[in-house]
């Protein structure tokens, strides 16, 4: 009986070593001695970035409201940072002009939550 336990016992200890092989290394893939070099992407161009700066009034809270109009700010196409702070009333937008403009991120936030909640009343501060 104890020697069919210890039988048993290696066994499923080598069916659990044989079963967990490192699965990148019998696919062929990147080995820990391999190297691989990476392409440098073209860095955006910076001439048609701008940053806007906006005071926003009507924020109560700031998961919902400063997080929800970042959020939307930061998913419009050219848009390429977007941080609302809720305790300044600020907004800062790094965006493409090409793709964006002021006004069209004004009339962004003012959309929000259906529009009337929120009003930027300064802008560029």
């Amino acid at each position: 009986m104890k020697n069919l336990k210890n039988f048993m016992f290696v066994v499923f200890a080598s069916i659990a070593l044989l079963s967990c092989k490192d699965e990148a290394i019998d696919n062929n893939e990147i080995t820990p001695t391999e190297t691989t070099t990476d392409t440098i992407a073209a860095p955006e161009s910076t001439a048609s970035l701008k940053t806007e700066i906006f005071t926003i009034e009507g924020m109560t809270c700031e998961m919902g409201c400063a997080k929800t109009i970042e959020s939307k700010l930061a998913n419009l196409e050219g848009v390429k940072e977007a941080n609302v702070d809720f305790e300044n009333k600020k907004a800062t937008v790094s965006f493409d002009e090409t793709k964006q403009n002021k006004n069209s991120l004004i009339k962004t936030v003012e959309a929000v939550a259906g529009g009337g909640t929120y009003k930027v009343t300064k802008e560029n501060i």
